[in-house]
């Protein structure tokens, strides 16, 4: 009994979890995708990755800087509330930095919201960009909108839509499988920018370990033993790390000592063919944001034959029909304000990569005799002058 009581109590053995074994055997190489949601892939593919964040810089300062004008079907305003409001958004920005957000949004998220902040007028006072991220659709029975909710934090707020004045102004991109929320170019480009960051950050391992390839070293000892002494593994090591690793270290020849031999276990640059595949994947990320690659300055591109008709091509297929979609969609969302039908759009006359289509566009219609003057006008997108018919 006393040498029962002095013996270590036994300690059942207690199992932290069942897939405990699966977890620990699971394959090295599967692959891994980054998170697909907005912030996820704003940070990812927009903050961390330079083709993302030119593609959508490069888009939404372009489209931000078209000059708009206002105009009915009867005149185009130089002097009208809409104008002003336009010209000065709100306090802390101008017409430009606010449509550059607005772009910007739509372009990583699919989403874009403009809030309209009471004013004195009919027209809101100001209006701002909500982060997209943070505001939530709220359905009514129907299936409409009946709200927005937008939280920071443990706090919301909600704005009512219900109301005469709708206080926001919800502009998203076609998703075909989701009935509130827009699709953005950024999922899209959602693998090939993981491809891309991961090429990325393969390179800069390749530079910090440049002098120490990827393989083993196989020590065999003269009297057959197979395992070195702590002296002279500390030693080994200590000399890879000072003399073998590193950018500055990169390309010096390995010495190694009677008994120890290299056995390289990986593939080199050019069998991976990793700069091949960064490049890809840039000219993939710049398809799917509608960027011609020769702007964005990715080699092995020869689909246009100079930078002008790139330019050009951007312009009309990717600028245009954004900007176009956008003020759209702010015209009507201030009609509703101010009960008139008030069209907000850009001016394509003053588009420098335009130029050369406006001018024989012009050409072409001044030479058309058999068209009126007014018709004339009508055909370039121009209200008619006071007086014609």
């Amino acid at each position: 009994m006393v040498w029962k009581f002095l013996r270590k109590a036994e300690v059942p053995e207690v199992k932290a979890s069942a897939t405990g074994r699966v977890v620990a055997w699971g394959n090295q190489g599967r692959v891994r995708w980054s998170p697909r949601d907005v912030g996820s892939l704003s940070r990812t593919g927009f903050m961390a990755n330079p083709v993302g964040f030119r593609a959508v810089k490069l888009i939404a300062e372009a489209a931000a800087a078209l000059p708009l004008i206002v105009q009915d079907q009867a005149r185009r305003y130089e002097v009208h509330p809409v104008v002003d409001l336009m010209r000065r958004p709100n306090a802390g920005q101008g017409r430009a930095e606010l449509f550059e957000a607005v772009y910007g949004h739509l372009l990583l998220s699919g989403n874009a919201y403009l809030e309209a902040v009471s004013g004195a007028g009919a027209l809101p006072g100001e209006l701002h960009v909500l982060r997209s991220d943070r505001m939530a659709v709220v359905p009514g029975a129907d299936g409409w909108p009946v709200a927005y909710d937008y939280t920071v934090g443990a706090k919301a707020h909600r704005f009512d839509m219900t109301g005469a004045l709708p206080p926001i102004c919800h502009i998203r991109s076609f998703h075909p499988q989701d009935d509130h929320y827009g699709f953005s170019p950024l999922q899209a480009a959602a693998v090939a920018l993981d491809v891309h960051s991961s090429a990325s950050a393969w390179s800069k391992a390749l530079l910090d370990n440049a002098a120490r390839p990827s393989g083993a070293i196989v020590y065999r000892g003269a009297d057959g033993q197979s395992a070195l002494t702590a002296d002279q593994y500390d030693r080994l090591v200590s000399e890879m790390e000072s003399h073998h690793q590193g950018a500055r270290n990169a390309g010096r020849p390995m010495l190694l000592e009677g008994g120890l031999d290299w056995k390289p276990m990986g593939f080199s640059p050019s069998d991976m063919e990793f700069q091949k595949t960064k490049e890809s994947a840039a000219r993939e990320i710049a398809t799917a944001f509608g960027v011609p690659p020769m702007l964005l300055g990715i080699p092995g591109d020869a689909t246009y034959a100079n930078y002008a008709e790139a330019n050009r091509a951007f312009y009309r297929l990717t600028v245009l029909p954004l900007a176009a979609r956008v003020t759209a969609a702010v015209s009507s969302w201030l009609s509703v304000f101010t009960g008139e039908a008030v069209e907000i759009r850009p001016d394509l006359d003053q588009v420098p990569a335009l130029s050369v289509e406006r001018d024989a566009a012009w050409a072409r219609i001044a030479a058309a005799d058999f068209l009126t003057q007014a018709e004339k006008r009508v055909a370039l997108g121009l209200p008619p002058l006071e007086g014609d018919a």
